[in-house]
Formats: C-alpha cells, structure tokens, sequence
C-alpha cells in the first residue's frame, strides 16, 4: 500500500511472526529501522528467532498494545498493519496514537476490514468474528471520519475485496 524508501523507519502494528517487519527492514535497508509491535509473549518469541534466522541487524520488535505505542513522538515515516485495528475495543486510541508517532508527512497505510451498510447485532456479539476482524469493522465513511479527526490529511480507502453478510 505504500513505497518504503531506503532510510525509512517503519512500524507494523501487531506484527506477529515479523514476517512483514522482516520484508519492511530488506526494503529500508540498513541505514533504516523496521519495528514491530505485538501484545504476546508468544508472538515476539516468533519474531525474535525470525529476526535471529534472517540476519538483520535493522529489526527491532516491541512488546505494547496498539492503543499505547512505546515509541517517541515522530519517530517513524511508515505505520503499516494488516487486520489489528479493528481488534481494538478502542480504535480512536489507536489512531491518535499512529499520527502520534508518524513524522510530519509520514505515511499510515493498513490493510483493514472495512463495512459498507450495517452490520446485523448478530455479528457484532459473535466473538469468532471479532477475532475474524469482521464484527470489529467499522464504516468505511467512520473509518475516515476518525483518521481525519485524528488529524490525518489526504485519506483514500482502497477497496480489494468486497463480501457481502451471507
């Protein structure tokens, strides 16, 4: 979703196995930083043999929850994350905290599960499909209202897929 430019430091949220961290820190190159940031013990376990397996030396990975990112203010020129925002009991959290720590001009691109309508009460209670990433989706208009009010600037949403309930 975005371009990564050697010297970029870049910042995956929830990053699990380190797998993208691993991809971003190739990309950047050794005059920049890849994070990655994960809640479990056994994710970062994951990640650290990952990380000891690839070699890099640009790679560092966080233990923190989304809605608090143990990083300094403007420290990172990417945010990238695939299906962990809408995991967030509180997602205005988490995006004040992203622009938070993006530099000025830095970059916010997700790959989320986005709702068009409504979705039935029925989903939204399902804890299978918060943990899908489907009952923790928000409106596609919600989801730029809050990264606006967050004080992010030239929003797109880019629609890959597209389901309907059934």
């Amino acid at each position: 979703l975005a371009e990564l430019r050697a010297g970029e430091t870049v910042l995956d949220l929830g990053s699990g196995g380190g797998i993208d961290v691993l991809l971003s820190a190739r990309r950047v190159g050794p005059t920049g930083k890849a994070f990655g940031l994960d809640m479990t013990d056994e994710m970062l376990a994951v990640a650290e043999d990952n990380k000891r397996k690839s070699g890099l030396a640009n790679v560092e990975f966080l233990k923190g929850h989304v809605e608090h990112i143990p990083l300094t203010d403007n420290s990172v020129d990417l945010i990238i994350s695939n299906c962990v925002i809408n995991l967030s009991g509180d997602k205005d959290r988490v995006i004040a905290e992203a622009f938070r720590v993006l530099k000025p001009g830095g970059r916010f691109a997700v790959s989320d599960v986005v709702v068009r309508g409504s979705v039935p009460p029925a989903i939204r209670k399902s804890m299978e499909l918060w943990v899908g990433c489907i009952a923790g989706a928000m409106g596609d208009y919600e989801y730029v209202a809050k990264l606006a009010r967050a004080g992010f600037d030239n929003i797109g949403v880019e629609i890959t897929r597209t389901y309907d309930v059934a």
